[in-house]
Formats: structure tokens, C-alpha cells, sequence
């Protein structure tokens, strides 16, 4: 194929023009670089994705003109800092279809917006003998806040099983939902074999008997198009860097009638209406759940982000992302020592495998020294592990600016590793 070939395929409809991956990686700056003298092939994209530089420049606009607290000043810097954050939020909002601003609270990350829900949710409606359910494939940040709620509450943490596959086994999520099941904790696409669960179904089986739903969308929202009505989940959590925006920033998504009966998560500034030694009154939405200086550089390179990945438009990165992972997998899927973990009929772009004789840790420093960048380990996703009965794998995940020919550099570079332990 020549390199034209490598780097753009059809848009959705003939009307579309082809994916310039090559324009696209233009707007990145750290993909020019080399690695131990090879050019950087960044694989790790579930782990975080790169920024473009519209991303980078927003955040240095902001501390070169705008620094100042926000919600706290009537001088020009807090006037123009508490606008520019108020905008992102609306930002937010409309890139997942919010009905509303108030419904987006500013968290640092997925794993900050489930333990709010966790806390907030878990301990004003949970109590001993309720259940939660999630399922197998989870985030060890989708278990272990629940685990620690059940703890402290009395209640039963329910785990939906998976298949060889990697694929949700729903007919034992629709037994294990009952009369004591309080929620339901789901990850839209697994991180650690880019499983993509019906999460309209598990929504409307859960609704269908009085239980809310909360979907772990950090591998969602940057593979595929989020729309929180129309799934109608109550609670939506993402983070930042997952979606091409900065580190320590993300947003927990909830139905506003269910965010508004909600306690405090945490208690400070800017979450109060007033305070004596006597009481506290709270705030309104969102500012109840946010207490204290936020990240506000970060909120604004959020949405820095989310206007990028609307300007190349999310359908067409998801067909490029498709067809780059059927590349993958058909290339990779040749070296008869691999061997793929999760084979999901539906998965976004994540190639977890090991290789016979060769330790996962062992290929990742071979891969690094060909200036391929993969995670290696357990994912935070040990029981996903445990469950394919391996202790780790090589786990190469892909953004839209990554090429066939880097992918071609991956499976090179396992096939150098197989040749150096048969040596």
C-alpha cells in the first residue's frame, strides 16, 4: 500500500471527504519526536491521549491573561476566568447532550465522579442488605468505591459474569437485578479489551424495575458518540485526558432532580450560601458538589478538547478508529505465538494479547526500544485477569491519529521480540 493508502479512509457517506490522518497529526506536537532515535509510536492510548495544540494553547492563554479565582471577584481577571469556566461547562453539556449546565459537575476524573456518586448517592439510599451490582469487566475505580460503601453500609456488591469473549453475559445481568438492587455500575467500553456493552439495554432493563444507572464513560466518550437523554443513564462520569484534554479534570454527569437531592460530597468554599457556627446553607447545582478552587485551567482545556474532537466530528473518528483495529488485530493476529485477550463481536480500539514464552513487561521494554509505546500490566482490571487466567498483557490502544504504518511498527516490533528469545 503506499503511505496515501495507510493514512485515510472513506468518510461515512460519499458526501464526507476522506480522514487526513496525516493533516490531523499536524495538531499534535508531541507525535514529532523520536524515541531511542525511532519516531514516537504512542499505543497507549486508554492509559491517556495526546494534546492538540489548540488544547495546549488554551491552557497557556489562560495563565498568561486570565489567572485569577473564580465565583470570588468582581475584578476583570475573576470576571473573565468565572465566564470562560461558566462557558466550558456549556461545553461539556452539549458535547453528551445535558438538558441543562446545572447537570455537569466538575470533577477530576472518572474515578473522583464515581466515588461523589459512591458517597453522596451510596450513603443517603443504601443500606444494609441492598445490593449493587456491576460486572466483571470493570475498572478497578468502578469497584473498589463500592466495595467500600457496601463495607460501610452493610450492603452486597453483585458482579454480572462475562464470557470467553469478553462479552457481558446478559441474561445474568437481568437475573441478577432484584427487588434489593439500589444501582447499577457499568463501564461503557472496557478499558483493559475494549468491550463495547449494550448499554441501552442494561439502562432500560435496570429502569424497567426502578434502578438508576451510573456508566463509567472514560473509554466512551473518546470512541463514540455520547448522547445522556437519549440513553437516559442518571449518572455519566468521564475524565479529561482520556478525550484529548488535560490531566486532573473531568465531569460527572447526573439527572438534575436526582444530582439536586443529593448531600454534599465534600465540604469548603463555593459550595455554601452561608455559614455560621450555627448552620450551613448550601448552595444550588452544580456548585453544592464542587467544593473548592477547581482546576480551572483544566476545565477550559476540557473544552478546549471537546470542541476539537466535535471539529473532525466523533462518527468519523469512530469509523477511522474501527477500521484502524480490524487492521490491527488481522496483522497481529498472523504470529501464531499471540495470542488476543477479549474478541468482543463489539470493541472500540484496544488490542490487548500476550505472546507465548515472552512476559508482558519483557515485550513492552523490547516495543519501547523501538520506539513503540504500549501498556503493560494488569489495568487496573485485575479481575478481568484473573478471569482470562493470565497475570497482565500488552494492551495497544489507538487514537485517530494513529496509522496503519504505525501498527505495521507494532507487529514488526513483537515479531523482533519473538526472534531475540528464540535466539
Amino acid at each position: 500500500m503506499t503511505a496515501d493508502d495507510t493514512c485515510t479512509v472513506a468518510g461515512p457517506d460519499a458526501t464526507q471527504p476522506a480522514f487526513d490522518v496525516q493533516r490531523i497529526r499536524e495538531d499534535f506536537p508531541i507525535l514529532r519526536q523520536l524515541i531511542h532515535g525511532k519516531p514516537l509510536v504512542y499505543l497507549d492510548n486508554v492509559a491517556t491521549t495526546q494534546k492538540p495544540q489548540s488544547v495546549i494553547d488554551t491552557l497557556n492563554h489562560y495563565y498568561t491573561n486570565d489567572n485569577a479565582n473564580i465565583h470570588r471577584a468582581v475584578h476583570q481577571l475573576g470576571v473573565r476566568a468565572t465566564d470562560a469556566y461558566e462557558r466550558a461547562r456549556g461545553t461539556v453539556q452539549r458535547f453528551i447532550n445535558a438538558a441543562r449546565p446545572e447537570e455537569i459537575i466538575f470533577v477530576r476524573g472518572t474515578t473522583e465522579a464515581i466515588n461523589l456518586v459512591a458517597h453522596s448517592y451510596g450513603r443517603s439510599r443504601v443500606q444494609a442488605g441492598d445490593e449493587i451490582l456491576i460486572s466483571a469487566m470493570e475498572h478497578h475505580s468502578n469497584i473498589v468505591p463500592w466495595q467500600i460503601l457496601c463495607e460501610q453500609v452493610g450492603a452486597t456488591l453483585r458482579v454480572v459474569p462475562i464470557d470467553d469473549d469478553g462479552e457481558l453475559l446478559f441474561d445474568e445481568y437481568e437475573k441478577l437485578l432484584g427487588p434489593r438492587t439500589k444501582l447499577v455500575a457499568i463501564t461503557h467500553i472496557s478499558n483493559s479489551i475494549g468491550t463495547v456493552n449494550p448499554i441501552r439495554d442494561i439502562i432500560e432493563c435496570a429502569h424497567a424495575r426502578g434502578v438508576p444507572v451510573l456508566i463509567d464513560g472514560a473509554q466512551g466518550v473518546p470512541h463514540t458518540k455520547v448522547d445522556v437523554q437519549a440513553l437516559d443513564c442518571d449518572f455519566y462520569a468521564f475524565s479529561g485526558h482520556k478525550v484529548f484534554g488535560p490531566t486532573g479534570v473531568g465531569a460527572l454527569y447526573g439527572k438534575f432532580d436526582l444530582l439536586d437531592s443529593l448531600p454534599p460530597y465534600q465540604g469548603g468554599g463555593d459550595m455554601i450560601k452561608s455559614v455560621s457556627f450555627e448552620k450551613t446553607t448550601y448552595n444550588d447545582l452544580p456548585y453544592r458538589l464542587e467544593a473548592g478552587t477547581p482546576n480551572i485551567a483544566a476545565g477550559l482545556g476540557l473544552a478546549s478538547a471537546l470542541d476539537y474532537v466535535s471539529s473532525v466530528g466523533i462518527e468519523r473518528i469512530a469509523a477511522y478508529e474501527h477500521d484502524l483495529l480490524d487492521y490491527a488485530v488481522k496483522a497481529i493476529s498472523e504470529i501464531r505465538e499471540v495470542k488476543l485477550i477479549g474478541t468482543a463481536k463489539k470493541r472500540a480500539a484496544v488490542l490487548s494479547f500476550v505472546v507465548r514464552d515472552i512476559h508482558p513487561h519483557d515485550l513492552g521494554t523490547i516495543l519501547d526500544q523501538q520506539g513503540v509505546a504500549v501498556r503493560t500490566g494488569h489495568h487496573c482490571a485485575q479481575p478481568v485477569m484473573d478471569h482470562f487466567g493470565v497475570p497482565a498483557t500488552v494492551r495497544a490502544s489507538f487514537a485517530f491519529y494513529n496509522t496503519r504504518e504505525e501498527v505495521d511498527a507494532l507487529v514488526a516490533g513483537v515479531r523482533r521480540a519473538i526472534e531475540m528469545f528464540a535466539s
